[in-house]
């Protein structure tokens, strides 16, 4: 049987995409219509490692192409696809009882496409995020997270970071922090480097103590 689980930690570090908000299927359609624009082959099936910033996508695949222009197109592309964006369970009722100077979101989308996702979904934005295009090093290198605790003030162990992707995963423990992963994109398989794995959001309760956040959730497995 399944025992609850209860972490204590200062603050909490929030993924965007596939934590707060499924955007999975305007992620698919964006990029595959990106590929076509740039002819890549089978751009009808594309598919991208989620959880990586679009330029470190783009420099991979095509390493000559004028980085800034194509990281702006499928910018655009994505900032016009979020009519069927969808607030995933539980995070309203979490994010509506966390103290503000608590929390941030950390994620590989840039500022722009993070504020119209937000508004989309009707999600409050945080006094404090890193988005993609405010680091040198996007995930899987520690230096996203490392930023969201400094902005928190609190050192990357006393955070507790939530991620659905492997690369945000490995993000959160190069910076020093535990992860709490959150099933949706990714298999609980594919996230085993996460301290924890939880089905969704719906099951974390967070309550404010005398020395920070008391986290308590039910894992997986």
């Amino acid at each position: 049987m399944r025992k609850p689980v209860c972490v204590t930690a200062k603050g909490i570090l929030f993924d965007m995409d596939g934590v707060l908000v499924s955007s999975i299927d305007s992620v698919v359609r964006s990029w595959r219509r990106w590929a076509a624009l740039y002819k890549l082959p089978n751009a009808e099936t594309f598919e991208i490692p989620h959880g990586v910033r679009a330029k470190d996508i783009i420099k991979t695949l095509l390493p000559d192409v004028d980085l800034n222009e194509a990281t702006r197109v499928i910018e655009d592309i994505e900032v016009e696809d979020v009519a069927d964006l969808r607030v995933l369970s539980g995070v309203k009722t979490l994010l509506a009882g966390l103290p503000l100077e608590r929390w941030a979101i950390v994620t590989s989308s840039t500022q722009r496409l993070l504020l119209a996702r937000l508004g989309a979904a009707r999600l409050p934005v945080p006094e404090r995020l890193i988005s993609g295009d405010m680091v040198e090093r996007g995930k899987p290198d520690p230096e996203p997270y490392r930023r969201g605790a400094e902005l928190l003030g609190f050192r990357p162990k006393e955070c507790v970071v939530v991620e659905d992707a492997p690369s945000g995963v490995a993000a959160g423990k190069a910076a020093g922090c535990r992860v709490l992963g959150v099933l949706g994109t990714h298999s609980a398989e594919e996230l085993v480097e996460a301290d924890w794995v939880v089905d969704s959001l719906e099951g974390l309760a967070v309550i404010m103590g005398a020395s920070g956040l008391e986290l308590r959730f039910l894992p997986v497995g």
